[in-house]
């Protein structure tokens, strides 16, 4: 007899991989279909990066690494923190996971018992919620929209604190909407926040590269919270090395110790041949990074340009991570051939079906009413799928 946990059955699967395995299916059948539902670079990791992999194999760093990482790579991530963001930490705040997302639920499950509150902006990552439900915390969800630039205010968020509330997640630049926190807006939240002492802030940096502001500002840099910050970031998107699995977090030292205790039990270190590959990462040169960051930034231009030009569709001006994020419930009450559009999950599917695009619906991302588009593939890909995505549309009445 089957009997899965009650912490199992609570959650909810991945939307975006729920997608991505849907075009598979319709490849399979030879169907060409473009896939934008996935939150991955394109690109292949850098060659002097693989280089490094080759070299810790030769060199035989193939045994079980330390708990929170070697600590070359600890004292290169430091350094990181030192030289981009003017931030001061030492290696024993620094533990290196299987991914930036190991380091996050690792860190929520550190912090959160049950019943405590974890304030989310939304639109949200979709593992954000469910992490807070597998440590037995209740979400308290506060919404943004398309017209705020999905950006939270100091007011709104102030609004959501209670005396439940154990911490605060911060994504910036945002998975899904693109969307950056400036300086001046990231202040007002640690204003309300310096407030509220008891309260954990998780600041989720993974697309701290991929930022066409010019400049990347955490929130980490007011003294007010610093103390209270918890930095979750990694390789996978600056350095196209998902599949690597390194992410690391940065935090008060009670907290580090915490999270390497948390992970001794049940992961114990990341990949050692990963860690060397992401050592190279952090202290060689950064021009890799540039010139994928223009890249996106062409795309970005581009994609923008393209959806600007279909109707009922309303667009933000992303500045940073790879996604777009479109409010569509314009099109909700339509329909053609017999299938009608009663929310974002039938739009999505419909993409899908008719114009062979996967895309992700804004449901997965607690915010009814949008889809999410990734831009992380060629410039050809993009035309072609914003035109299929445009005839579509045009044929729902």
């Amino acid at each position: 007899m089957e009997q899965i946990s009650k912490r199992v059955m609570s959650l909810s699967p991945s939307a975006t991989l729920v997608m991505s395995q849907k075009s598979n299916e319709l490849k399979a059948q030879g169907i060409n279909v473009i896939n934008l539902s996935v939150g991955e670079p394109d690109f292949n990791t850098p060659e002097h990066i693989k280089e490094a992999a080759k070299k810790a194999i030769d060199e035989n760093y193939t045994l079980y690494s330390p708990v929170p990482g070697y600590m070359s790579l600890r004292k290169a991530i430091v350094q990181k923190l030192k030289d981009e963001n003017h931030l001061d930490f030492t290696p024993e705040q620094i533990v290196v996971s299987n991914g930036a997302k190991q380091a996050l639920c690792d860190c929520i499950l550190s912090i959160v018992n049950p019943g405590d509150e974890v304030v989310i902006p939304t639109p949200a990552w979709v593992s954000y919620v469910e992490m807070v439900k597998l440590a037995e915390g209740v979400p308290v969800l506060v919404p943004a929209g398309v017209d705020s630039n999905f950006k939270v205010t100091g007011a709104q968020l102030e609004a959501a604190i209670t005396p439940r509330t154990r911490a605060v997640m911060i994504c910036s630049p945002s998975n899904p909407t693109g969307s950056v926190y400036s300086k001046a807006e990231l202040k007002e939240l640690a204003d309300v926040l310096a407030k509220y002492p008891d309260i954990i802030i998780i600041a989720d940096e993974i697309y701290e590269h991929i930022n066409f502001t010019g400049s990347f500002e955490s929130i980490s840099q007011f003294e007010n919270v610093r103390d209270r910050v918890a930095i979750i970031n990694g390789v996978s998107k600056a350095y196209a090395m998902t599949g690597w699995r390194i992410g690391f977090l940065a935090a008060p030292l009670w907290l580090a110790k915490a999270n390497s205790k948390l992970q001794s039990q049940y992961s114990s270190g990341a990949c050692s041949i990963s860690q060397k590959a992401a050592e190279v990462a952090y202290t060689s040169s950064q021009e890799c990074v540039a010139q994928m960051n223009e890249a996106f930034r062409r795309r970005r231009d581009l994609i923008v340009k393209l959806m600007s030009d279909i109707p009922g569709m309303r667009i933000n001006h992303p500045e940073g991570a790879f996604y777009i994020f479109p409010e569509v419930s314009s099109f909700f009450g339509k329909s053609y051939n017999d299938k009608i559009i009663n929310d974002a999950n039938d739009l999505a599917i419909y993409l899908l079906e008719e114009a062979h695009v996967a895309t992700v619906s804004g449901d997965a991302f607690c915010s009814p009413g949008y889809i999410r588009l990734s831009y992380a593939t060629s410039d050809e890909n993009i035309v072609e799928a914003i035109s299929r995505i445009k005839t579509a549309l045009e044929k729902l009445v």
